[in-house]
């Protein structure tokens, strides 16, 4: 069974933001799968959560041009809630560098957030991005 299944509800309707954040949810399911492996390498876990890192950072990077391109109104605030997520993550990521196991809880936080973000958050952007022509 898939950890963190997509589904059409957290869809935005912005085709780039969706194909991004389907590459977010496939990376969530394959840092649940390193950690749940029957053997968990770290290696694989360490490389996925660097992955999820970097592409989450990018994402946030495109959103948050967009924003500040076509003046989105509530800029500071979801920037504000990209800097906390992006810091859990770094956070998680350095416990694990420094030899720590990733707890379970996070991957829950992982999912719990994202979906919560798009569907409360991001979905509050699209009817704004779409009138500046961003599809």
């Amino acid at each position: 069974m898939i950890f963190m299944p997509w589904n059409d509800t957290i869809a935005v309707g912005i085709q780039e933001v969706d194909e991004q954040h389907r590459v977010l949810v496939d990376l969530i399911n394959e840092l649940h799968d390193a950690l749940t492996a029957e053997t968990p390498n770290r290696g694989a876990i360490g490389h996925v959560l660097e992955g999820l890192m970097d592409y989450t950072m990018n994402h946030f990077i495109m959103e948050e041009e967009w924003f500040e391109r076509h003046d989105y109104p509530h800029t500071v605030a979801h920037k504000e809630q990209h800097n906390r997520f992006t810091s859990t993550i770094m956070n998680a990521l350095t416990d694990f560098e420094d030899g720590q196991h990733l707890p379970y809880e996070l991957m829950e936080f992982l999912k719990h957030w994202l979906v919560e973000h798009i569907m409360r958050t991001d979905k509050t952007y699209v009817p704004f991005l779409k009138a500046q022509g961003i599809t």
